[in-house]
Parts: C-alpha cells; structure tokens; sequence
C-alpha cells in the first residue's frame, strides 16, 4: 500500500490534474473508514475543509497562485488553537473553554500555502506523557499493532501520518513528544530549534522547553512544510524572531557531500533494546560514523528536565488544580501535584544547569555535523503496559520512553526523528541531531540515509 506524498498531491493539484475538492473528499473517506480502529482523530473538520478546498480550486481556476501545498491535507494536535473549536489539550477541563478567534499561527502559515485543515488530533493530557492512553478520549493505537501504544505525546500527530489518513500533521515536542511517536510509528518527525517555529496559538505546557514540528513520510515532504511553516512571529511567540532560511533547495546539494558523524554513547546506549542499538549501527555504518561521542552531563541534563517540566507545569495549572484536581487524568494531575510542592530553587537550579550542557554540545559539534542517538529506548510497548525491562530491572514504560529526548530538547538542538527501515519488524527511529539552526544539516543526512533506503516509513500492511 502507498499513500500520495505532500509534494505529489501539490503538484497534481496546481497542475489542474485533480482538484482540492476531490483529494479533500478522498481524505475525508479514508478517515471515517479507518480512524475506528486508530483513535486518532478526536476531530474531524468536513465543512470547514471542503469549504477551503473549493477556494484553492476556484483560485486555481482564476488564475491565481495557491501556494507550494496546494490542496494537501493536514492535521494537528489538539492543543493547536482552531477557529471555532476548543482547544482540548487532550483534557476534560478545556472542554467548555471560549473558542479561539482565529488558528494558531503555524496552521495560518499552512493554509497561506494553500494546505487544507481536516482535523485534531488525540494526544496525552496537557502533552504531559509519552504514551498516549487518554484518560478522556481513550488510547491511540499503533498502526503497525493495534495492541501497542503510537507514543506520545503526539500520538494521534504520528498515527494519523503512519496509517496514511493525511500525508502531514502538526505536533509539539518538549521531552520528547514529536520525536517517541514518530520512532514507535515508523515516521519522520522534527523537532526543530527552540524558538525556530512559531508557538502563537499552541497551548503551552513547559514554556521554556517547548517546541513545535511536524510529522510526515519523507524528507522531502517534511522540507517542503518545514519551510512554509518558518518566519518571524515576535508578535505571537517573542522568542521565535529568527528570519526563515528555506532548506528544501539545498539539503539535497548538502546530502552530496561529506557529513562529519558521530555516535552519541554513554548515556544514550543505557538500558537500550538490543535491536533499538542494532538499528542505530546500520545508520551510523550508512553514514560511515565511526567514532563515539560522550557528551558529559547528559544524565544530569535528563534529570534536570524532569525537575523542570513539573514545577512550570504546575504554575500553569495551578488555579485549576486548587478547583477542579478530580477532572485531570490521575497520572498527569498527581505529577503536576509534586511539581506544585517542589521549592522554587529546584527550577532554578535546573535552568542554570542548561548554560553548562550547551557548552558541551557546542564542543562536540567542533568536531562533528551531526550527532546519531537512538530516539526511543525500545519499540511501542503495549497498552496499558506499566513496566518494561531495562538494564536487567522493571521501570516504568511511562517515565523512560524519554531517557535519550530529553537531554537534547533540554538545551533546544534541532532534531529529526528518522525510521530506520526494518521490513516486518516494529519500527524503531533514530535521533539525527544537528547544531542550533542548522535543521538543513539534520534533513540533509536523513535524505543521505532515504536515499540508501537506510531509512524509510512503511505502510502498516493488512492491520486497517
């Protein structure tokens, strides 16, 4: 089974070959038949999108431009603001919230290009796990095992992207949150540098950690949004103010050439499956990364997250924790619960910390262009799964799916998350890390590695 990419639905479109209407129409099918058994979607937009894909193709009709993703399909995660929708969040309490007045800014940018909004998607509660299971709108499945969690907390963002219901989707990643579901559904995904993409609109849960990306099933196709989506918003988001430098015009020239690679070791080997570290020596063999990279500190950069993410979590919800605890999922309210009991000089300490791990990195990339480490420290557990086995002792699944995310999103470096091609097996992705603002560095060495058929998203055959 193949599934029409982000740069053919556009072409075909602009091309006057088939109309938005009819692409949006087929998506819009695919969804009703084949969301039941994902869970997904937590909504689907058919007014709005039909309505949108008769504008691109009556512009297209008069002549007009309508930009490089005419007529392509996306999705986002339920915390992204849409017009006239509440934004969830993946929680109960945001259900009666006042409705945005306008889309957040990243799915302003998408339209603008001529893309077609079709829905939210399902994710964990206030992007608070890596998991997915929903307390209020149920677990996402994993489309290669219907069993498995999809990851998260944009779990519903890779899902969708991986069983072929849109061919992009929007996400968010703070600890990890684009870049597990994108490994354990077999997609690419990209966390780009903090502060790179607008937040505007975006329910926010660690500000200071938080990012915004996407999800699709090639480089290209992931280039191609990426650069719509980039640009200043200081008006929305003060720290995304960085002008756009597009990238889909010269990965391919950067693929060409020689890349300097290392392989992240240490920290980011621990406790992982065997055949997550199997799957990371095949990329780092393609690439011919032979040396191992120690970036001292990354434990205490992990631990220092965890410190983090609670006690600003909890300053956020705080109001609604004093009024309304019994209506959050137990496993998130209990988290921002200690986070609210944690002195103030625990965060501190941790966002100082921050100084003395970037220095570290900026000393690695010295040496190197990008550095390799596993995404996930094992394929998708099952549903429900409490605990899994890491270096020979029980952890929980819930607190661990981040151990090697979370040191690199602590200091903001642009990630992409690629899915190591393993036919028949469940997919395990890959980690390609790259400097601060140099995400062309990151897509150029996934397009090296597509181009081996090293990496690669799959159908998930005869499961929908």
């Amino acid at each position: 089974m193949s599934f029409p990419s982000v740069v053919e639905i556009a072409g075909e479109v602009r091309a006057g070959r088939v109309t938005a209407r009819a692409v949006t129409q087929a998506t819009l099918s695919r969804i009703a038949r084949r969301n039941g058994s994902l869970n997904a979607f937590t909504a689907v937009l058919d007014a709005r999108a039909l309505a949108r894909a008769d504008a691109v193709d009556a512009a297209i009709a008069g002549g007009a431009a309508v930009g490089a993703l005419a007529g392509v399909p996306f999705a986002v995660k339920n915390l992204f603001d849409v017009e006239g929708l509440p934004t969830l969040a993946g929680s109960k309490i945001r259900r009666d919230a006042t409705q945005p007045p306008r889309d957040a800014t990243l799915i302003q940018r998408l339209e603008a290009a001529g893309a077609i909004l079709v829905g939210a998607l399902n994710m964990d509660e206030f992007a608070y796990g890596f998991v997915t299971e929903n307390a209020h709108d149920g677990p996402t499945h994993n489309p290669h095992d219907l069993t498995r969690i999809a990851g998260g907390s944009s779990g519903g963002s890779a899902a969708a992207v991986a069983a072929g219901l849109v061919p992009l989707t929007l996400g968010s990643d703070t600890n990890g949150s684009i870049r597990i579901p994108a490994s354990l559904c077999g997609v690419f995904g990209l966390k780009p540098t903090y502060g790179r993409l607008s937040r505007q609109g975006v329910f926010p849960f660690v500000e200071s950690l938080d990012h915004a990306g996407a999800f699709a099933r090639s480089i290209e196709d992931l280039a191609l949004a990426y650069d719509v989506l980039q640009g200043p918003d200081a008006e929305g988001d003060a720290i995304c103010t960085r002008v756009a430098e597009p990238v889909s015009d010269v990965i391919a020239a950067l693929a060409d050439g020689p890349l300097r690679v290392g392989v992240l070791g240490g920290w980011f080997a621990q406790g992982a499956f065997p055949e997550v570290l199997e799957a990371l020596d095949s990329v780092a063999r393609a690439l011919d990364a032979r040396d191992r990279v120690i970036l001292p500190g990354a434990q205490a950069a992990r631990a220092a997250a965890f410190c983090l993410t609670p006690v600003e979590a909890a300053h956020l919800h705080l109001p609604d924790l004093q009024t309304r605890a019994l209506d959050y999922d137990p496993a998130v309210r209990d988290r921002l619960l200690a986070g609210a009991l944690l002195p103030r000089g625990i965060a501190e300490a941790a966002q100082r910390y921050r100084t003395v791990f970037r220095d570290e990195a900026r000393r690695a990339f010295e040496h190197f262009d990008i550095l390799l480490a596993p995404s996930s420290v094992c394929p998708a557990p099952g549903i429900g799964q409490a605990t899994m086995e890491m270096g020979g002792q029980q952890v929980s699944v819930r607190k661990n799916l981040g151990a090697f995310t979370q040191p690199i999103s602590y200091i903001g470096l642009p990630v992409l998350a690629a899915p190591v091609n393993r036919p028949g097996q469940l997919p395990i992705g890959v980690q390609i890390i790259a400097p601060a603002w140099r995400e062309d560095l990151a897509l150029a060495a996934g397009l090296k590695l597509q181009r081996q058929g090293v990496v690669a998203a799959h159908a998930p055959e005869g499961l929908l």
